[in-house]
């Protein structure tokens, strides 16, 4: 079992935000953002890693998660609330900026980080996620219109609906989701059309036996934590995300569509949902990009193959920042 710290709980953007550290205060700062249903604890394997290697390694429960404070109101969890949320955390630390590295949504906030906040950000790392430029029509409707009513990000814009079937059975939905690649890419694009929706609520009531047939992921103590923290918490405030997109997207109109710091892409080869062919023509919009694949790996990379990400990650960072 990987050691994890006790979190530090700071105030930030009008929020308590648990914030878990490892390293030197002195080394070069990383913070590294979970995705959906995650925590600061996906990144178990990353925080020791990336300390021995002498940097700071930051890893935040986000706004509607773990011990972080979980406000009512849907329009409170949209991109300017996440990226002044990870700003605040830097004030509150005494940090001027920081490399900023995301999974899956928390991919989608650390490619924002310097569009929104461009002075605080040395540079990004993305973990399946690439950036994506605005849309030229509101995301959700498109969704709609490509996979229909089930496909996961649509069905989660019903409120409380998708809240309650996650937390109905939490255990049953971690046993669920998190499960190592089960099916190479190739395979899964053979599949019909009907079984490409990633109709993902629907297929959780039906089934226990796991999302794409692959192993179980976590061990029984890894999968009592995210058990145990969800129970606690429920799903509202990570849903609470995908419920602005279409807000997302309105609001970021006019905002240039440039990163103007170093980047770094991660692909897993096997992620149907954030496949590699995602971050095709990336360049355009993150001029100092650069790329690494991992083969044999679905969607939860850092907890599927940790160390070779960690190599990756740690060799680019000394590369370009130490």
């Amino acid at each position: 079992m990987v050691s994890f710290p006790e979190p530090t709980m700071i105030k930030t953007n009008g929020i308590d935000m648990a914030v878990y550290e490892a390293g030197p205060k002195h080394g070069v700062p990383v913070v590294m953002c979970h995705g959906f249903p995650e925590l600061a604890y996906s990144w178990r394997h990353q925080i020791p890693a990336l300390a021995a290697a002498g940097f700071r390694a930051i890893a935040p429960d986000q706004r509607g998660y773990g011990r972080t404070s979980r406000p009512e109101p849907i329009t409170d969890y949209d991109m300017t609330h996440l990226t002044d949320d990870l700003a605040g955390m830097l004030d509150a630390l005494g940090l001027k900026d920081a490399i900023f590295c995301g999974h899956d949504w928390g991919g989608l906030v650390v490619w924002q980080m310097p569009l929104f906040h461009p002075t605080r950000v040395r540079g990004v790392i993305g973990v399946n996620t690439p950036f994506l430029a605005r849309a030229p029509i509101d995301p959700i409707l498109a969704m709609r219109t490509m996979f229909g009513e089930e496909m996961y990000i649509v069905y989660f814009q019903k409120p409380g609906v998708a809240d309650a079937a996650l937390a109905k059975d939490v255990g049953k939905s971690f046993r669920f989701f998190m499960r190592k690649s089960g099916m190479k890419a190739a395979d899964y694009a053979k599949l019909p059309a009907e079984q490409r929706n990633l109709a993902l609520v629907k297929a959780l009531e039906a089934d226990e036996g796991g999302w794409g047939g692959g192993q179980p992921l976590l061990n029984d103590e890894e999968m009592k934590y995210f058990v145990d923290t969800f129970t606690r918490t429920g799903f509202t405030g990570g849903i609470n995300w995908y419920r602005n997109f279409s807000r997302n997207w309105e609001r970021s109109g006019t905002m240039e569509q440039k990163v103007h710091v170093p980047g770094l892409m991660v692909m897993a080869e096997d992620d149907v949902v954030l496949s590699p062919a995602m971050a095709d023509g990336m360049e355009r919009f993150v001029p100092d990009l650069e790329k690494a694949l991992i083969k044999d790996c679905g969607h939860w990379t850092q907890q599927e193959h940790p160390d070779e990400l960690n190599k990756i990650m740690i060799d680019w960072l000394k590369k370009r920042f130490s």
